[in-house]
């Protein structure tokens, strides 16, 4: 989908977009854990935050910029949640807005903060302090991939990319960075993802199309079934590309609404692709059930299952445990009309175990991306949600995370 330049470009191939990403110290590897997005144009902003009680206080702070329709910019930390930090976390969040903001010239409810990292470990404000004021000193045109690599922390590479298409007569850039790896199944969108866009579109526009664009995209994966601390997918658009401002839900609108959702559906396989230690990209389609909710919810019964993870990491074919994974899903089924397939092959029909052929089976089971459809033969809806397998890493990683 995106052309190794655009890659490169990322959140800066719009107009009037700079990036940076340096090294505070804040993470133990010693690599890039600072990131600055920043337009010198008022933006419309826009954004969606995880739904864990269980909230981070950036994500707070961030809720209340969002609140006020505009930004100038995004300052974000790996290395450290700042998430369960009590009323110091609230201050060293808002500490973030007030040096960014000094930095760079504008207010502090100028500034959405993120953060991503261990939970429960105060952010070390002096390395903070200096890695804002270096980022903003490095802000550039060519910022984005520093800036995609400072906001990774288990992911084996940035999620990024860049678009253009026309809208209202105008060349209308758009450029994403994106990271997720792990506890991933965010009930409104990835681990932390920034969208820029040279869009002029009214604030409250915006946040309609994201708000509708992230349910059938970002609240499609699953990597292990947890839900992070720290989410948030974030939108800026500064209105450089000159075109007619979008103020109703016009053509202009829906095609805004179509590219948002193309770049998050993009980036939302690249996170479930790139889970921790997977082996497997794993697509699970259902269909014929009555409702989207009823698909989705057997969808992700089948994703989270870790015994279904875990067979498809050991490629064996073991049908048994997607169809016990759709039994318990809580959705009204019959297990006579319903049918399973693994990369296109029969491997459950009608109550009982099909003959598969064994060779197209092992080569199905043997390659990296796998499909595994499932017709409930009730309805005419369907969904589709995207995950990986359970490896021997995944274990590992997460068994040595804190340490």
């Amino acid at each position: 989908m995106f052309t190794a330049e655009q890659k490169k470009a990322g959140v800066t191939y719009p107009k009037g977009f700079l990036a940076a990403g340096v090294k505070a110290g804040i993470k133990k590897s010693g690599n890039l854990d600072v990131a600055m997005i920043y337009t010198p144009k008022e933006a419309a902003v826009a954004g969606t935050f995880t739904q864990n009680a269980v909230a981070a206080a950036p994500v707070y702070a961030s809720k209340r910029v969002v609140k006020t329709g505009t930004a100038h910019a995004i300052v974000a930390n790996a290395g450290c949640a700042n998430a369960c930090t009590g009323e110091q976390g609230e201050k060293d969040a808002a500490a973030m807005q007030s040096l960014a903001a000094s930095a760079l010239g504008c207010t502090a409810e100028d500034v959405i903060v993120a953060s991503t990292g261990v939970i429960g470990v105060n952010l070390p404000m002096d390395k903070m302090e200096a890695g804002i004021a270096q980022a903003a000193k490095s802000l550039s045109s060519s910022g984005s991939v520093d800036a995609g690599n400072a906001i990774i922390t288990t992911d084996t590479y940035s999620k990024c990319g860049a678009t253009a298409v026309n809208i209202g007569g105008k060349e209308v850039r758009f450029g994403f960075i994106a990271k997720g790896s792990g506890m991933i199944q965010p009930n409104m969108a990835t681990m932390l993802c920034f969208i820029t866009t040279d869009l002029a579109i009214a604030p409250a526009l915006l946040q309609k199309a994201l708000s509708e664009v992230v349910p059938v995209t970002f609240n499609m994966i699953s990597i292990d079934g947890d839900m992070s601390t720290n989410d948030m997918c974030i939108v800026l658009a500064n209105g450089e590309a000159g075109n007619a401002i979008i103020d109703e839900e016009n053509d202009d609108y829906a095609l805004l609404k179509q590219t948002l959702k193309s770049i998050c559906e993009e980036l939302a396989k690249k996170i479930a692709s790139d889970g921790e230690g997977a082996t497997k990209f794993l697509t699970v389609h259902v269909s014929g059930t009555k409702s989207f909710e009823d698909a989705k919810t057997i969808a992700m019964s089948v994703a989270k299952s870790p015994l279904v993870k875990t067979a498809f990491f050991g490629e064996d074919p073991n049908w048994g445990r997607v169809i016990c994974a759709v039994g318990y899903a809580g959705v009204p089924m019959d297990p006579e009309k319903t049918v399973v397939k693994f990369g296109g092959v029969p491997v459950y029909a009608h109550g009982v175990g099909a003959e598969a052929d064994e060779e197209k089976l092992r080569s199905v089971m043997e390659a990296h991306d796998i499909v595994i459809d499932i017709d409930m033969g009730d309805g005419a809806e369907e969904a589709t949600v995207w995950t990986c397998d359970f490896s021997y890493e995944y274990v590992k990683i997460n068994g040595e995370y804190h340490t």
